[in-house]
C-alpha cells in the first residue's frame, strides 16, 4: 500500500493511498452525481405509462457498471447509468395502437420495449466485433455526424410534447425547477456545476413540500383537488424490499422501434470513452479498446433489459467528478456502483422519489429534451460536416421529414404474415440515413480526427 497521499493538483490513480474513508466519500460523491439522471429514466417512463421500476433500475446501474469494469479489465474509470437516448423509443412503444399492441396494458408494453433494448444492446456486441475485426475508421464511415447528429436531435424533438404536458400541470412548479438547473448549469462551481438536474428536482421538491404545507393542491385526473406532495405511498411502503423484476418479450414491431436507438446509443458511448481518455489522459479507445468498453456496455444494456431496467450507457457526469476531484481510480467508481446496488433494495425510497409532483418532472425535461436536441446540434458543427454539399443536405431533410413527420401520424404499419408491424418515424429516420449515407457518393468523414468532435454526442453531459 502506497504511502497515504491528499487531494491536490496531482492526479491519483490509486485511491488506496487517500485511505478507506476518504475512498468512501468520493464513491458517494459519485453516486451523487449520477443518481439524478439515473432515476429520472423511469419517472420520465412511467410518465408515459409504462411502469418502469427505480429499484431496479438501480441494482442494474450497479450491477451493469461492474459488469463494465470486468469487460475492460478494471482499467476504465466509468459508471453506466441510464440511457436518456431511449427515452423516444419508450414513448413511441408507449403510443402504439395497432395490432396486439391496440389491447395491451403498459405492463405489457413495457416488456416488449424491454425486449428491443435487449436486441439493440446485442448489436453492441456485433459492433465490438467488427471494431476488433475491421477497426474503428472502417465502420464509423457507415455512422458519420451527419446521419447520428439528426438522430439525437429528433429523440429531443419528439418528446418535446410530454415536456410541455406535464410541465403545465403547475407552471410554476415547473419552472422554479427550471430555474435552478439554468442557475446550477450556469454559474455554478464544483460539484454544483455536475449535478443540476439533481439540484433541479431537489430544490423544486422542497418547494412543493413547503408549498404544500402552506395548503396548496391541484386537481388530479378525476377533477379532486389533492396536495402538490403526497406520502401516502410513502407510509405504506417498506423500508427493505426486493426489486420488481420485469422479463422482456419479443416482437418485431417493438424491437423495430428501439433497435435503431443503437445508432446514437454508440455515439454516445463513444463521446463518453473519448472524453474518459482525454480527462485522464489515458487512450482507453486503445486500451483496452473500444471493443472491450462496447462490448462491457452492450451485456450491461441487454442484461439490465432483460430484467426490467433501461438501457445503460457511460455518463458524462461522472466524467465531470473524475476531473474535479482528480482521482482516477476505477475502485472508487465501483464503490459508486455497491451503493446504488445496496440503495436499490428500499421501496420507501422508491416511493419517496414516485411522490415528485409532475410538474417538477416536466420542468426538468423541458430542459433535458431540449438539451438531447442541442447535442445533435452539437454533433454536426463540432464535427464540421459541411451542410453546403448536396449529399450531405439531402440526409439530414429527409432524417428530419421521416423521423418528425412519420411520428406525427403514427408511423407505418405493414402485415407480415398475420403480424402487424410497426415502424415509428425515428427508425424510419434511421434507416434512410444509414442508407442514403451508403449510396451517395462525397462520404469524407474520418473518425478520430477531432477529439471534440467524438465526445460531441454525449448525452450524459449538461
Amino acid at each position: 500500500m502506497n504511502k497515504k497521499q491528499t487531494l491536490g493538483n496531482e492526479p491519483i490513480t490509486d485511491a488506496r493511498s487517500l485511505g478507506l474513508p476518504r475512498m468512501l466519500v468520493l464513491g458517494l460523491q459519485h453516486l451523487f452525481a449520477m443518481f439524478g439522471a439515473t432515476v429520472l429514466v423511469p419517472i420520465l417512463v412511467s410518465g408515459y405509462g409504462l411502469p418502469l421500476s427505480i429499484q431496479t433500475t438501480l441494482l442494474m446501474a450497479g450491477l451493469g457498471t461492474l459488469i463494465f469494469h470486468v469487460c475492460t479489465r478494471f482499467k476504465v474509470p466509468a459508471f453506466l447509468g441510464s440511457s436518456f437516448a431511449y427515452l423516444g423509443g419508450f414513448q413511441a412503444v408507449a403510443s402504439l395502437n395497432s395490432g396486439k399492441y391496440a389491447t395491451m396494458s403498459g405492463d405489457e408494453k413495457l416488456a416488449y420495449a424491454l425486449g428491443g433494448i435487449v436486441v439493440a444492446g446485442a448489436l453492441y456486441l456485433v459492433l465490438a466485433l467488427l471494431f476488433k475485426v475491421i477497426g474503428a475508421k472502417k465502420v464509423m464511415r457507415y455512422f458519420p455526424p451527419i446521419v447520428t447528429g439528426p438522430m439525437i436531435i429528433m429523440i429531443g424533438l419528439n418528446l418535446a410534447g410530454t415536456a410541455i404536458s406535464n410541465a403545465s400541470t403547475c407552471w410554476w412548479l415547473a419552472l422554479v425547477a427550471i430555474a435552478i438547473i439554468i442557475v446550477a448549469n450556469i454559474w455554478g462551481k464544483g460539484m454544483i456545476k455536475i449535478i443540476p438536474i439533481l439540484l433541479g428536482v431537489v430544490g423544486a421538491y422542497i418547494v412543493a413540500l413547503i408549498a404544500t404545507a402552506c395548503g396548496a393542491q391541484l386537481p388530479d385526473a378525476n377533477g379532486v383537488m389533492q396536495p402538490l406532495v403526497s406520502f401516502a405511498a410513502v407510509q405504506e411502503a417498506g423500508l427493505v424490499g426486493l426489486q420488481k423484476f420485469v422479463i422482456a418479450k419479443f416482437d418485431l414491431t417493438s424491437i423495430l422501434v428501439m433497435a435503431p436507438i443503437a445508432i446514437a446509443a454508440m455515439m454516445e458511448h463513444i463521446g463518453d470513452v473519448s472524453a474518459i481518455s482525454s480527462t485522464t489522459g489515458k487512450n482507453f479507445i486503445s486500451d483496452p479498446g473500444l471493443h472491450r468498453t462496447l462490448l462491457g456496455d452492450g451485456l450491461a444494456t441487454s442484461i439490465a433489459a432483460f430484467v426490467g431496467g433501461p438501457a445503460n450507457t457511460t455518463y458524462g457526469e461522472n466524467t465531470g467528478v473524475l476531473a474535479l476531484s482528480k482521482v482516477y481510480d476505477p475502485r472508487v467508481i465501483r464503490l459508486a456502483a455497491i451503493y446504488a446496488i445496496i440503495l436499490s433494495f428500499s421501496p420507501k425510497f422508491d416511493a419517496l422519489v414516485n411522490s415528485i409532483p409532475t410538474a417538477i418532472v416536466g420542468g426538468v425535461s423541458f430542459i433535458l429534451y431540449g438539451m438531447i436536441s442541442a447535442v445533435g446540434v452539437r454533433n454536426v458543427v463540432e464535427n464540421k460536416v459541411d451542410l453546403t454539399k448536396s449529399r450531405n443536405l439531402i440526409i439530414a431533410a429527409v432524417m428530419f421529414v421521416s423521423g418528425l413527420g412519420f411520428n406525427a401520424v403514427g408511423g407505418v404499419t405493414f402485415m407480415v404474415g398475420d403480424a402487424a408491424i410497426t415502424l415509428t418515424g425515428l427508425a424510419i429516420a434511421a434507416l434512410c440515413g444509414v442508407i442514403l449515407n451508403a449510396i451517395l457518393p462525397g462520404n469524407d468523414y474520418e473518425f478520430g480526427s477531432s477529439v471534440s468532435g467524438d465526445k460531441s454526442a454525449d448525452l450524459g453531459s449538461y
